[in-house]
């Protein structure tokens, strides 16, 4: 079969005279070569299928990083893992994944996007059959930090590729899709978890989470050979070693102590790397910075980060994944623990929060083209009503709170995030050049992945810390009043955002 390779070189459109403040750049803002950046030429756009096999391979890495949270009691029991090695679990693979997100993407950009992302996914089939087959708690650790490997050179390719072969409002539509695509992901994986562990398919318990991953893969590389077009960047920069390196140690060393600190009781490596990591993050910001000035390619080029769309979504971005994340984990542990639910329970009590997520999903490119960017300004207050109505339930039901009880605020807030996500990713690559869409994309997905981890560590730290001390309910109460908090600062931050989006 003959393979179409879309290759960039005519500049996208620029912003309209509305869109961007005075410092953003347009689309085709030359690189610190000062060269412009070229954009797709759009001579062979992806198909409906096309799009459908890049957002499935989009879902797996999210859908894998909460899919566990619901599974870790039945993991601990049957491998007997206690608390360090389950943490470990959700660790290995959350920063291994997040460490080589960027680096993922520009080998897309130099080796092909197209054969990246068959390449991860059929590595994450693989390593998703070798957790599901771990005899032992560390062998699942070594396979869950392997699949965060392949979720790494996978993902940054999905937004590359739509980057690469859509222009207009066909890439509106594709960006909001992949936004609905990653929330839904991230709120499907624990109700999938929770009923996958019920069902106990021929006996596999806990195991079937991860097996699941096969067949969807098979499926998934079937479909990519037949309908993802092959697209890689005009002028391929080389892997930034230097920058690889210290980015590596910039993230590990403030996820990994953060992650693993309360379980394993704080010992000294974990005080030793969080002081490692305000030196490692600046010298990996002057290395980046230098070799920007003197027109190499860094992994993360400062100058991108210049675009102002790219910058203020970034900022937003964290507080909004760190609240995300932390709740996911809080309320799987509350359901089970505290509330005696099974995995089933647990995982319907999220479903009016999925079908929320998608129905605000559906409606947000509308309710933005009517309404510009404020959209995401009233997500937040959604979201922020959600969990008000959830911490009124909790003060009046409690031990007695089930599912109905939950059901306004889990909707309200679903719906809420689901204003706010979609929107806010399509705004943040909105002026990225196509050429840079790798990086780009990398960039992006590593700050969100990046958050995610520390949400869990951070806001599930805090919660576990008060459980064990205040009980369950009030420690419930304390991190949903935080989880407003960043709500509220993720709102403000959204007050900044251009009113228009193209």
């Amino acid at each position: 079969m003959s393979e179409t390779t879309v290759r960039t070189t005519h500049p996208t459109p620029a912003p309209t005279a509305t869109a961007p403040t005075a410092a953003a750049p347009t689309a085709a803002a030359p690189t610190a070569a000062g060269r412009p950046d070229p954009a797709p030429r759009g001579a062979a756009g992806i198909t409906p299928l096309g799009l459908f096999t890049v957002l499935l391979g989009a879902a797996l890495p999210l859908i894998d990083f909460f899919i566990v949270n619901v599974a870790l009691p039945t993991i601990d029991r049957d491998l007997a893992a206690g608390p360090a090695l389950l943490e470990l679990i959700v660790a290995g693979y959350g920063v291994t994944y997040a460490v080589l997100l960027v680096l993922g993407g520009r080998l897309g950009d130099m080796a092909g996007r197209r054969r990246l992302f068959l390449i991860g996914m059929a590595a994450f089939g693989l390593t998703s059959l070798a957790c599901g087959l771990a005899p032992t708690a560390w062998t699942l650790v070594a396979a869950r930090v392997a699949q965060g490997v392949a979720a790494a050179l996978m993902l940054p390719q999905v937004l590359a590729t739509i980057q690469a072969t859509t222009q207009g409002a066909h890439r509106a539509r594709a960006m909001s899709l992949y936004g609905a695509t990653a929330g839904l992901s991230m709120v499907a994986g624990q109700i999938l978890g929770g009923v996958l562990v019920a069902a106990d398919i021929a006996g596999t318990g806990w195991r079937s989470v991860f097996l699941v991953n096969v067949p969807v893969v098979i499926v998934g590389l079937v479909l990519a050979a037949r309908a993802v077009p092959e697209t890689r960047s005009e002028r391929p920069a080389s892997v930034d070693v230097p920058g690889t390196l210290l980015l590596a140690l910039t993230l590990v060393s403030l996820l990994l102590p953060l992650t693993e600190g309360r379980a394993a009781g704080w010992p000294l490596w974990t005080w030793l790397s969080l002081a490692v990591f305000p030196f490692a993050a600046t010298a990996f910001y002057l290395t980046e910075r230098r070799a920007d000035r003197l027109g190499r390619s860094p992994l993360v080029p400062p100058s991108l980060l210049r675009l102002d769309s790219l910058r203020r979504g970034l900022v937003m971005l964290v507080p909004f994944s760190i609240g995300f994340s932390g709740f996911m984990f809080v309320i799987a542990v509350v359901l089970q623990q505290a509330l005696h639910m099974g995995p089933v329970s647990a995982g319907l009590t999220l479903v009016p929060m999925a079908l929320a997520f998608f129905a605000a999903s559906l409606a947000g490119p509308r309710l933005v083209g009517r309404y510009g960017t404020r959209v995401v300004t009233a997500g937040g207050v959604l979201q922020a009503i959600g969990v008000c109505l959830m911490l009124l339930a909790v003060r009046r039901d409690w031990p007695d709170l089930g599912i109905l009880a939950l059901a306004p605020g889990v909707a309200v807030a679903g719906l809420g995030q689901g204003l706010q996500l979609p929107v806010l990713m399509r705004l943040m690559l909105s002026d990225v050049p196509a050429d840079r869409a790798g990086v780009g994309g990398g960039v992006m997905v590593t700050t969100q992945q990046s958050a995610l981890a520390l949400g869990v560590a951070t806001v599930g730290s805090l919660f576990l810390s008060l459980a064990a001390s205040t009980g369950m309910r009030d420690a419930l109460v304390v991190t949903l009043i935080v989880q407003l908090g960043l709500i509220a600062l993720t709102a403000l931050l959204s007050l900044r955002l251009p009113r228009v989006m193209r």
